[in-house]
């Protein structure tokens, strides 16, 4: 959900050239899969196109990317375990580009309610918007 907010905000403010955006997992668990309907329905419902398929972090995303970003302290440990030591990307939790303290920490919804993903879009939302902002960029 979060690579698509994201992705859908760049574009809505015409710097799309300025990002490659990607998202995978610390784990291969889900990959090539479609992401969950319910996030899907949530980006949806909102204008949010989604179109990823699942993937694992590889070594040469630390090369690829400045910023990689997470939504929780034990991907933020593995992540850090997994960086090359010659790497220069920035690695964050995503949670803290908002002003909002309750966002530090994005919570996976998957086992909850349809809730949970609403929760998820608003806070990747502020959280893509804090990261603009950090940026330059709003």
């Amino acid at each position: 959900m979060a690579e698509a907010v994201f992705r859908h905000m760049v574009k809505s403010k015409g710097i799309s050239d300025r990002f490659i955006i990607d998202s995978a997992g610390t784990t291969g668990y889900h990959e090539g899969s479609k992401p969950d309907s319910r996030s899907a329905a949530t980006c949806k419902a909102h204008g949010v196109p989604v179109s990823h398929r699942a993937r694992q972090v590889r070594k040469q995303d630390f090369a690829s990317f400045d910023h990689i970003l997470c939504m929780d302290e034990s991907n933020y440990e593995d992540l850090l375990r997994m960086k090359p030591a010659s790497s220069s990307a920035r690695v964050a939790l995503f949670g803290s580009f908002s002003a909002r303290p309750e966002d530090r920490i994005i919570e996976d919804p998957y086992y909850g309610g349809r809730d949970g993903f609403v929760v998820n879009f608003n806070q990747v939302t502020r959280c893509s918007e804090g990261l603009l902002k950090e940026l330059g960029l709003l």
